[in-house]
C-alpha cells in the first residue's frame, strides 16, 4: 500500500481519482447491454436460455428456469447444521432491526385537518420485487437476507430472486437464505438477461416493480438502463472502506479490516486515514504479513496495490473532512471517543464505532443492512431499508365551502400559467352559470 501525506502532489492526485470513481463504464459496454436488454424484451424466455448457455456455459430448458420447492428442501440437507443456525440467527437480527426502525409505517394515513379540508397520505408496499444475487465467487447468502427481509417487513407480497446457474447447481446456502427470508420464487438466470426479465417480464418470469441487489458492471449498467420501466435500489460499484484510526488501535486490527474489503474485488477501495506516519508504517507491514496467508491473496493484493492507500493527515478534523469528501460505503472510526465525533460525519453508508466493531460484523449479523451506497453516492442516498419497498399516495378532500376559500388563488395561478381549464374546473363547482 502506498503512504501519502496531506499537501503533497501525490496525495492530491490520489484523492482526485477517488472522488471521481463514480464515473460509469464506456459506451461500448452500454451498447452491448442495450442489445441484450432489447433481445430479452423481444424474445423472452428463448433469449434467457440463449444467454445462459453463452455467458454461463450452462444448457437449460425453459422448464428448468424456475427452481422447484423440492430443490430448496434438499438445500437444507446440504447446508451444515451449524451454518444453518447462523443463517437463522442472522435472519432474526436483520428482521428485528428493520422492524424496529419502521414503526411509523404502521400508520398508513396521517391526516392534517382544516375546516372542510382533509389531507394525508396512504403508505402501501410494492406488490412484487426482484432480487439479483450474483453467482460464482460473489455468491453471498448474507446479501439474500439483506435484500429480501426488509421487503418482507414492508409487506411486499411477492419476492422473486434471480441468480446465475452453476454447473454444479445453485449454492445451497443461497437457496436456504432465500427461504428463510421469505422469497417466493427463484429462477436460474443471471447477468443482463436476468435484469431484462425482471424489468420487462417473460412467459416464465413476471415483471416486477423494483430490482435490488448487487452485480458486476454489466448488471449495474443494465439496472441503470431499465430504470423507469422499473425502480432500482442503486447502481452499485466495488466495495469500499475508509478507516480513521489512531495508535490506540492495534495495527493488526486495521490491517485485517482493510484486507476484509480488498478481498472482495480487484477494484475494491480500502483506505486508512491516520495522524501518525509511524502507525501507518506499522499497518502497512501488518497488511503484508496477513496477506501472505490469505486464500484470496491475489485479489486483495491487486486491490490494495491499485487503489488502496494510507493517508497521513495533521489532525482528526482533517481526517473527518477527507472521509466526508470520499463519502465511503463503510467508515470505521477506530479511535478513542469515537462517539464524540460521529456527529461530524456527513456522508457514509454505514459507520462502525470503536476498535471492536469491524465492518465484517455489519456484513453478517449486526442487523442494519449491508446493501449500501458506493462510489460517493452516500452524499445523496441511503442504505437499503423498508422505506425502499413502500410508496406513498397523497389523499386530498375538500368540501364545497372549503374549495370556495381557494377559488381566487386558483384563478390567479391559472391565469398566470395560461391554463384556463384549471380555473374552470373550480368555477363550475361553485354553482354559478
Amino acid at each position: 500500500m502506498r503512504i501519502l501525506r496531506a499537501g503533497e502532489d501525490g496525495f492530491k492526485k490520489y484523492l482526485s481519482e477517488v472522488e471521481g470513481r463514480i464515473a460509469q463504464g464506456g459506451l461500448r459496454l452500454e451498447k452491448e447491454v442495450r442489445s441484450i436488454l432489447k433481445n430479452v424484451r423481444q424474445r423472452g424466455d428463448e433469449a434467457l436460455v440463449h444467454y445462459t448457455k453463452l455467458f454461463d456455459g450452462v444448457r437449460i430448458s425453459v422448464q428448468k428456469l424456475r427452481v422447484k420447492r423440492e430443490e430448496v428442501e434438499e438445500a437444507y440437507r446440504k447446508v451444515p447444521q451449524e451454518f444453518l443456525r447462523t443463517l437463522q440467527k442472522a435472519a432474526h437480527r436483520i428482521r428485528r432491526f428493520h422492524r424496529s426502525v419502521t414503526k411509523r409505517l404502521s400508520i398508513p394515513y396521517t391526516p392534517i385537518l382544516e375546516k372542510g379540508v382533509h389531507l394525508g397520505q396512504m403508505i402501501r408496499p410494492m406488490e412484487r420485487i426482484g432480487i439479483y444475487v450474483p453467482g460464482g465467487k460473489a455468491s453471498y447468502p448474507s446479501t439474500v437476507l439483506m435484500a429480501a427481509i426488509p421487503a418482507k417487513v414492508a409487506g411486499v407480497q411477492e419476492i422473486l430472486m434471480v441468480t446465475p446457474p452453476q454447473k454444479e447447481g445453485i449454492n445451497p446456502a443461497i437457496l436456504v437464505a432465500a427461504d428463510l427470508a421469505g422469497v417466493n420464487q427463484i429462477y436460474r438466470v443471471g447477468g443482463v438477461q436476468a435484469i431484462a426479465a425482471l424489468a420487462y417480464g417473460t412467459a416464465s418470469i413476471p415483471k416486477v416493480d423494483k430490482i435490488v441487489g448487487p452485480g458486476n458492471r454489466y448488471v449495474a449498467t443494465a439496472k441503470r438502463l431499465v430504470y423507469g420501466a422499473v425502480d432500482v435500489d442503486m447502481v452499485a460499484g466495488p466495495s469500499e472502506i475508509v478507516i480513521i484510526a489512531d495508535e490506540k488501535t492495534p495495527p493488526s486490527y486495521v490491517a485485517a479490516d482493510l484486507i476484509s474489503q480488498a478481498e472482495h474485488d480487484e477494484m475494491a477501495l480500502a483506505i486508512l486515514i491516520t495522524t501518525s506516519a509511524v502507525f501507518g508504517q506499522e499497518v502497512r507491514k501488518e497488511v503484508a504479513r496477513q496477506l501472505s496467508s490469505l486464500k484470496r491473496e491475489r485479489i486483495a493484493s491487486a486491490s490494495l496495490r491499485r487503489r488502496g492507500a494510507i493517508l497521513i493527515v495533521k489532525d482528526r478534523g482533517q481526517a473527518i473532512e477527507l472521509a466526508n469528501r470520499i463519502a465511503p460505503e463503510h467508515l470505521e472510526l477506530s479511535i478513542s471517543n469515537a462517539s464524540s465525533i460521529v456527529k461530524d460525519v456527513k456522508h457514509a453508508g454505514a459507520i462502525f464505532l470503536g476498535s471492536y466493531t469491524p465492518e465484517a460484523i455489519g456484513d453478517y449479523l449486526a442487523g442494519p443492512n449491508h446493501i449500501l451506497p458506493t462510489a460517493g453516492t452516500a452524499r445523496f442516498s441511503s442504505p437499503l431499508g423498508v422505506d425502499d419497498f413502500i410508496k406513498r399516495t397523497n389523499l386530498i378532500s375538500f368540501t364545497q365551502s372549503a374549495l370556495r376559500r381557494f377559488e381566487k388563488d386558483v384563478e390567479r395561478f391559472a391565469d398566470w400559467e395560461g391554463l384556463e381549464g384549471h380555473y374552470r374546473s373550480i368555477q363550475i363547482r361553485m354553482n354559478r352559470s
